[in-house]
């Protein structure tokens, strides 16, 4: 442990108690003849007991047992007297870590069970990778010690996230996952099942509902796939919890909870660490209370300590919310047990996180295969040489009369046939279904066999009634005696005026989603970074009264008597962390519109591992469906390089879609497209279609998730509204918006085709009506950029036979959609003819950060997509 110290005053004496069996008594002026002194307690402390008083001997023996041996304490920091006093208690009492016969044999049975899985595994596949948890077999006993004291407490639903080091022993003796399923995922010959790619067996999670055998009392347990990256999944398992709390009505997470484990130098490495405990007490995103597990095996991969982190110890991080860490020498099971026990009481009492540091080892190298002896000989030379756990814990109770050999040997033997029992029956397993591995089923969504129950989807848009009741809310304030912003009652009175004229701008449109999503009972919950009010100003769905400090309305709350709530919420200032968060709160039920908004597009990257790991792949890693809504504010507005691109170019490389083959039509073929992806990419041109997509999220059988390219500019663009008509019953989203003008009427004599997307359509339509040439270009617009429209495109190519195709986007060409269309493009006019590209010239960075630069280059690409004798003599 190193020197822990503790500092402990009373009005007359201040003693400092180091782990060193010397006391320099004369340091602070006493002697040897002193230690027998009597001294009267202080009631700060609880070293006495039931005893007033004690000799100064005694009291510096009775603080080095509670400070100086097998645990360490951290919580002087904590500035809450209660909350030290309570810690205080439960370590300082005397004889407090006292065990009865029955708790320690559980403990045994528990650490055989641990110890004798790793070893069933080392001796069956000696030659695989599995990660295991030798030199921390404590554990697992530590594990489920925290269970079983938080279900005495209420707790009824345990979420889980940790990385891979320990899983296939967790998800064998914690979740107690059926053997067999863990055994077969060893068969080389067990072959794949076509629900998707899968992932390795130390990534996998899964859902169970059991009895704990202990008290007896249901548990349902969900331990999170995760990835590589080993801390991503803190925020995700956050997110889900606090969607669990929320839908049961949990408000102090006294039925729900988390549990999160570490390696210690990924916990002192990783920033997304620091990013989810920030979480940990907002109101939006507080889960009350996690218990962090970290197994500190004192080395990373091959990176010791002194090179990973610059703090004394893996766990300062958590000092920052005065969470308390309890440090804890793994080879003292008792000690173990009682610090979990206390961490579960903590979070129990105070609702607040805990950090438990198990201080253990690695038996072996990062994996089964590795060589620790190339950058560690002198540690694993000590390692080589330790005692394991359970045979020290076995030898202690042994020496105490509390079992005997017989019985030891007995518990080992039934274990080791459970697991060869499991083996064979492992052998009959053919095929691995991914199904089984399920972290967060959605009962009744699916079929039984977790197919759609159908591949249709009703039209997205309401009544004219609800639009006008849903646009009357928007543009007022619900209730009495608030005094708003005069700014704000101008924007509720050109809201007001867009109703009564049955026009809607982006905000209406969003606000008519959300609201008539509400009204048809679905929890609707946008969070990010400044989305009350909007990055832009736009949005206004918190009002703050400007007389009385912290009193907000949240109108879209007061639409309906019987609505779903709609939460909306200003997040921390964190990509990573809140869109993981938000990921996992959408985890947990299919029937809620769960969204994020960065403050700008460009941003996301901060975020790319959720991106990357979780959102479009986690379908065909881990059959894990998620209907999150990513709004990305995206176009070029000559604001620089950082405030213009949310890297569309990104999100499509990432689509699963085959961009050499024209897909069969079908009649379910829009839906079946959407069915097959793995995520939906939109950009929309109007508010009526972002209202529709928004609906179409929760209206689908399925659930996909949905990046949204959304506008800055077009908020408050006059062309870019929207009437009631076009989001009425029976009108749906529209996946590309063909060209209704002129050039439509006489399609034999339009010239030029132009496909675009996005704002850059206002600036062709402008810029054709300045060249009057209506007649002679035709613009199309995509909508939905992927799943890519094959079907309408053809249409519409084959509908202006004469027309040039032209590819106009405003962004760089190795930027924006370019790279995903072209190829796309070919393939639907079956190579015949060129698709011309039309923008600004490649670029390493994705805007120039000079106002002047940037209205040249729009001139210039206005300019080459009216020309109409610009690719003449050209060879595509």
């Amino acid at each position: 442990m190193g020197n822990i110290f503790l500092r402990y005053r009373s009005c007359v004496t201040c003693f400092i108690i180091a782990s060193s069996v010397h006391y320099h008594t004369g340091i602070y002026g006493l002697d040897e003849s002193d230690l027998d002194k009597v001294f009267r307690l202080p009631t700060t402390t609880f070293i006495g007991g039931s005893e007033p008083a004690i000799s100064l001997r005694e009291i510096l023996k009775r603080l080095e047992n509670t400070y100086c041996r097998h645990i360490g304490l951290e919580f002087m920091f904590i500035n809450d007297v209660e909350q030290c006093q309570w810690i205080r208690q439960k370590f300082e009492t005397p004889d407090i870590l006292k065990f009865t016969n029955q708790e320690k044999k559980r403990l045994l049975a528990r650490l055989v069970r641990s110890t004798r899985f790793e070893e069933f595994l080392a001796r069956k596949w000696s030659s695989e990778k599995r990660f295991g948890v030798e030199g921390c077999e404590v554990l697992i006993p530590a594990l489920k010690t925290i269970i079983d004291v938080s279900i005495s407490k209420g707790i009824d639903n345990v979420i889980m996230g940790m990385p891979h080091r320990g899983r296939l022993n967790v998800l064998a003796n914690v979740i107690r996952k059926d053997l067999e399923q863990i055994f077969c995922q060893f068969d080389p010959k067990l072959e794949a099942s076509e629900e998707g790619s899968g992932d390795v067996k130390y990534h996998l999670g899964v859902y169970h509902e059991r009895i704990n055998r202990t008290n007896n009392k249901h548990i349902t347990m969900s331990l999170m796939a995760n990835p590589s990256h080993l801390e991503a999944v803190n925020p995700v398992v956050q997110g889900k919890t606090k969607a669990v709390q929320f839908y049961r009505g949990d408000t102090t997470g006294k039925t729900v909870m988390s549990i999160l484990l570490h390696g210690d130098a990924a916990f002192a490495g990783q920033g997304i660490v620091y990013e989810t405990f920030h979480l940990s007490d907002l109101p939006s995103y507080t889960t009350h209370g996690t218990i962090h597990v970290v197994v500190n095996n004192q080395i990373g991969f091959t990176t010791d300590p002194r090179m990973a982190r610059s703090s004394p110890y893996p766990t300062d991080v958590a000092r920052v919310v005065n969470a308390p860490i309890f440090h804890v020498n793994s080879d003292d099971p008792e000690a173990v047990i009682y610090v979990c026990k206390v961490a579960a009481e903590w979070r129990n009492t105070f609702n607040k996180d805990v950090v438990i540091d198990l201080v253990c080892y690695r038996k072996r190298g990062h994996n089964e295969m590795d060589e620790p002896m190339f950058t560690q000989p002198l540690m694993y030379k000590q390692v080589q040489q330790q005692v394991p756990v359970l045979k020290k814990y076995a030898d202690k109770l042994m020496s105490e009369g509390v079992l005997t050999l017989q019985e030891y040997e007995e518990e080992v033997a039934v274990y080791d046939r459970i697991c060869e029992e499991a083996f064979t029956r492992a052998k009959d397993e053919k095929i691995l279904e991914i199904k089984e591995w399920l972290d967060s089923p959605w009962p009744g969504f699916f079929t039984q066999s977790g197919e759609p129950k159908s591949l249709t989807c009703a039209p997205t848009g309401v009544s004219g009634e609800i639009l006008q009741h849903i646009g009357n809310g928007a543009s007022s304030v619900p209730v009495e005696d608030f005094t708003i912003h005069s700014g704000l009652s101008r924007i509720l009175r050109g809201r007001a005026e867009m109703v009564k004229n049955h026009i809607v701008d982006w905000a209406l449109a969003e606000y008519m989603a959300f609201g008539s999503l509400l009204k048809e009972g679905i929890y609707v919950r946008l969070s990010g970074q400044d989305v009350e009010r909007g990055t832009f100003s736009h949005r206004h769905h918190v009002l703050h009264d400007q007389d009385v400090d912290k009193k907000t309305c949240v109108p879209m709350n007061h639409l309906w008597p019987d609505q779903a709530p709609y939460t909306v919420c200003n997040s921390s200032l964190s990509e990573f962390g809140v869109l993981g968060f938000e990921l996992g709160f959408a985890m947990a039920n299919p029937n809620a519109l769960v969204c994020w908004e960065a403050q700008f597009g460009d941003f996301n990257n901060t975020a790319q591992c959720i991106l990357d790991q979780f959102i479009s792949s986690g379908q065909t890693k881990w059959v894990r469906h998620n209907g999150i809504v990513l709004l990305l504010p995206h176009g070029m507005e000559g604001m620089g390089p950082e405030h213009s691109s949310a890297r569309p170019e990104r999100f499509l490389q990432m689509c699963n879609e085959d961009s050499d083959v024209y897909p069969e039509y079908t009649e379910d073929f829009e839906v079946k497209q959407l069915f097959d992806c793995n995520w939906i990419i939109v950009n929309c041109s109007t508010p009526a279609n972002y209202f529709h997509v928004l609906r179409r999220q929760i209206l689908l059988p399925f659930r996909k998730p949905l990046i949204i390219l959304t506008p800055k500019s077009l908020l408050r663009h006059l062309e870019a509204r929207s009437h009631f008509d076009e989001m009425k019953t029976g009108t749906s989203f529209q996946r590309i918006i063909p060209d209704e003008g002129l050039a439509a009427q006489n399609p034999d004599d339009v010239k030029r085709l132009i496909f675009c997307t996005g704002k850059v359509y206002y600036e062709l339509a402008k810029e054709r009506i300045n060249r009057k040439m209506e007649k002679e270009v035709a613009i199309i617009r995509l909508e939905q950029i992927s799943p890519f429209p094959f079907d309408l495109l053809k249409v519409e190519i084959d509908k202006y036979p004469n027309a040039e195709l032209i590819w106009c986007q405003e962004e760089h060409k190795n930027i924006g959609y370019y790279d995903y269309v072209r190829p796309r493009f070919r393939v639907t006019v079956q190579f015949k003819r060129p698709v011309w590209y039309v923008g600004r010239d490649p670029s390493a960075a994705p805007a120039t950060g000079n106002k002047n630069t940037h209205l040249t280059e729009l001139q210039d690409m206005l300019d080459v997509s009216f020309n109409l004798q610009a690719f003449e003599g050209m060879t595509f």
